[in-house]
């Protein structure tokens, strides 16, 4: 099994009391692209922020054999784990290049990463490639699309080395073009990058999920293909249950269509 797979063994969140994420174990290996659905309240993002430093948590997260559990932010980091926000967090005033440069270049001054190159470091040329921003190289973030700041913010991650990528909700706010073209991205990352995606829109979920985990009241509900969990008696309760979701919802979740 190759190393840069994420295993959470016994993972717990409480806050006050209030067990947000209750006893969960997954795993996900290196060319998965895993998807984490449930409803609203269901632990989702607070596993995600368990596994990158930003609440305390019990149990085990290891990643690349490595527990994550109890290191500061910035040390999970720089193991290798990257984490993106439903918002975007880009430098607005610079360009594309200047950012993944930015992202690429810690340890070297500002006057360094500022000035303008003769060349472009291969990691960012890669990574520019890759999120499809090659041709808006000079363009400042702040006047990008929106779905163009996430996948810029997905390259930063990228020239930083991020073997793992937890993106939360990243097709929020897209266009039904940006969101094909962002699963098609996530597919291609996750070959030789480690992908765990929180999200709600379940045609997105559908059309690129290689794997599924259905949360639940900070629980693993349900686990695997996207025809697996959709088939599922207690993803179905969950769905068709009173007060749980809307019927187009649930048609939506279910794959039986409105």
């Amino acid at each position: 099994m190759n190393a840069d797979y994420l295993e959470l063994t016994d993972l717990t969140v409480s806050f006050d009391g209030f067990v947000a994420v209750d006893h969960v174990d997954l795993t996900v290996l290196q060319g998965d692209l895993r998807f984490l659905i449930g409803p609203n309240g269901a632990g989702k993002t607070t596993l995600i922020d368990a596994v990158s430093g930003l609440v305390p948590a019990t149990g085990r997260a290891e990643f690349g054999g490595q527990d994550l559990l109890g290191r500061k932010v910035h040390r999970i980091a720089r193991m290798g784990v990257g984490r993106t926000f439903q918002t975007a967090t880009v430098f607005e005033e610079l360009s594309v290049l200047q950012n993944l440069d930015i992202a690429a270049g810690s340890g070297r001054s500002a006057w360094t990463l500022l000035r303008r190159r003769r060349g472009v470091p291969p990691s960012v040329a890669e990574a520019m490639e890759t999120v499809g921003l090659t041709e808006l190289a000079d363009t400042p973030a702040g006047i990008l699309a929106h779905g163009q700041k996430q996948w810029l913010e997905i390259g930063m991650l990228l020239v930083q080395d991020a073997r793992l990528l937890m993106l939360d909700e990243p097709v929020a706010g897209m266009s039904g073009e940006e969101k094909e073209q962002t699963g098609h991205l996530l597919r291609r990352i996750s070959a030789d990058t480690t992908v765990v995606v929180v999200e709600h829109d379940m045609d997105f979920m559908r059309a690129f999920a290689k794997s599924v985990t259905v949360l639940h009241a900070g629980k693993v509900l349900s686990e695997g293909s996207v025809a697996q969990v959709q088939a599922d008696p207690l993803v179905q309760e969950v769905y068709l249950g009173p007060g749980s979701h809307t019927a187009e919802e649930a048609a939506i979740v279910l794959g039986e269509g409105v």
